[in-house]
């Protein structure tokens, strides 16, 4: 790697998406964004911001067959703004991979062997890691001599305690088909506890924190000073807390009473607890703004909704804290948990006697940088962190080529 080379392409390549960014991690700035949606679609569509230079967003719709075309439609782009792929700053491509499973702990160079790991894991990952085997291989294809590092959505929850990764369930049948708690969206529980601890001036080693990333999907962690020790996700993304669209915990006989007394198939199950499950299978929609709006206006489905989305994220606090024994900070993130104010406030609500509280005045604010939304006299503070996996996935990938 050549000392003026500084860049890192980040891809987060999805069954029918591309989502990018150019960073130049000599300044930690964005060059350029972007995303690929609808591909193998008449109707496919690249946006595209060219940060750099301060243009404004590109927009392009029709047909990008496959994820090859996506990439190479994407580094048309970035050469149309002076950053192409070719170009010699550009120091790697860092890809975001769902499942690493146990053997992957850490942001790892892909190489052949790292390829045939990460596909032997796509049972335990099937919507997610052939997609990000896609991208991996059509971007080796178009840079060979660059290298390419894969960060693992799972890799942060490796060092989860046996006690707190095994399910109960007959140790040899679990073994061969390599069922146990993998947890996920690691890397932005990574980034923002790391981020929590810095925003109470403490060396990430001395906090203790729990993490809960509130988006479409949805996610809480128990961080023991810098390592997590549990994690809600398990096997597959579907344990939990209430998603958009996913039903989190569950009991699993659910699913027998499904196939025996309802006749649905395996794949009608999987469906149903996975797209039409969580607050959409709750009262239509699984957009928190769209859900307020229709509490505001007295609707009953949205608001008994809402309460079961907040019963479980409160069992979960309650849940680590008892985990963690000592808990210095809650921090929100994504993008329910940065923006949705009552979302905060209800899942704090009562919990005064565990030390965690809001200040109304402080939720209220809208703002992109980390912050602290408790009083000061609360016990444990409460954050609003805003998290950037793309800079995560970045600044590993930079670290490691620079090893």
């Amino acid at each position: 790697m050549t000392a003026n080379a500084t860049r890192v392409l980040v891809l987060n390549s999805g069954s029918s998406s591309v989502k990018y960014q150019l960073l130049d991690m000599s300044s930690g700035t964005r060059l350029a964004v972007g995303l690929v949606e609808r591909i193998g679609e008449e109707t496919s569509r690249l946006s595209h911001t060219p940060l750099a230079t301060g243009g404004d967003k590109r927009e392009t719709e029709g047909p990008i067959a496959d994820h090859e075309a996506a990439l190479k439609a994407v580094a048309a782009e970035l050469a149309a703004d002076g950053l192409g792929l070719d170009s010699p700053e550009l120091a790697a491509i860092g890809h975001r991979v769902v499942h690493g499973g146990l053997k992957f702990t850490a942001p790892t160079v892909i190489d052949d062997a790292v390829l045939k790991e990460i596909e032997r894991l796509v049972p335990v990952a099937p919507l997610h890691n052939p997609a990000n085997l896609t991208g991996i291989r059509t971007a080796q294809a178009l840079r060979p001599d660059l290298p390419q590092v894969a960060v693992f959505d799972t890799a942060f929850h490796t060092t989860m305690p046996e006690y707190a990764a095994r399910y109960a369930i007959d140790v040899e049948t679990a073994d061969a088909h390599r069922i146990r708690r993998y947890g996920f969206h690691g890397t932005s529980h990574a980034y923002v506890s790391r981020k929590t601890a810095a925003l109470l001036g403490k060396d990430p080693s001395e906090v203790n924190v729990i993490v809960l990333h509130l988006g479409n999907g949805a996610s809480a962690s128990a961080v023991a000073g810098g390592r997590c020790v549990d994690t809600s996700m398990g096997l597959t993304p579907l344990e939990g807390l209430v998603m958009g669209t996913r039903s989190g915990d569950i009991d699993p006989a659910v699913t027998f009473h499904l196939r025996r007394v309802a006749g649905m198939s395996t794949d009608e199950i999987d469906v149903l607890l996975n797209k039409k499950s969580g607050l959409v299978g709750l009262c239509g929609d699984n957009d928190m703004r769209e859900i307020r709006r229709r509490i505001d206006e007295g609707d009953e489905r949205a608001g008994l909704a809402f309460d079961i989305y907040i019963h479980r994220l409160k069992k979960y606090i309650g849940a680590y804290t008892a985990v963690l024994g000592r808990v210095d900070a809650v921090a929100f993130t994504a993008g329910v948990g940065e923006n949705a104010a009552p979302v905060r406030e209800a899942a704090l609500a009562g919990l005064e006697e565990l030390g965690m509280a809001v200040d109304a005045s402080l939720n209220a604010v809208r703002s992109g940088e980390p912050r602290l939304i408790s009083p000061d006299s609360a016990r444990v503070a409460v954050a609003v962190v805003p998290t950037d996996e793309e800079l995560e996935i970045a600044q590993q990938t930079y670290a490691l080529v620079n090893a």
